[in-house]
């Protein structure tokens, strides 16, 4: 099997296995709870995977011209400072996670587009291959829960 196809395999698959996670266990757990507490969670892991991604500036690794790395760290960020808004019920704490997730949802998209345009293949990655097949199809799912959950009608209180 080529690594071309090891690689989107893997993706695929971890794709596929966040979605089922997400599908049958997270959303059913956080699609009633209060909207600023059902967020945190899914803010929660992009507050730490997402500094992984400076790893794409490490020499040898890949090529430090793509803008993957400053856009994970970016969004990392964002993610903290959101998390950070929700707990204390900042009122701009919404705010702050619409921007967290378009742009850490576009960065991961744009990184997904750009790694195969400028030819950079599977095995260029090294330790990195685990990046685009095992962290950021979860992230991905994330992202797509925080947008549904941002969109979702706002729910009246008991008896108002």
């Amino acid at each position: 099997m080529s690594i071309l196809a090891i690689f989107g395999v893997s993706a695929l698959m971890s794709l596929v296995s966040s979605g089922v996670i997400a599908q049958f266990y997270v959303w059913p757990r956080i699609r009633n709870a209060d909207r600023g507490s059902a967020l945190i969670p899914l803010l929660a892991p992009h507050m730490f995977l997402r500094f992984i991604g400076l790893s794409f500036l490490v020499p040898g690794v890949v090529s430090s011209s793509l803008p993957a790395a400053y856009g994970d760290f970016v969004a990392g960020l964002f993610a903290i400072v959101a998390t950070v808004a929700l707990f204390k019920h900042a009122p701009w704490a919404l705010a702050a996670v619409w921007l967290f997730n378009i742009w850490g949802a576009a960065d991961l998209l744009f990184a997904l587009y750009q790694g195969p345009r400028v030819g950079i293949g599977p095995g260029a990655l090294g330790a990195a291959f685990f990046i685009p097949t095992a962290i950021v199809p979860p992230l991905l799912v994330t992202h797509f829960l925080v947008f549904r959950l941002l969109v979702q009608p706002k729910r009246m209180a008991a008896g108002g």
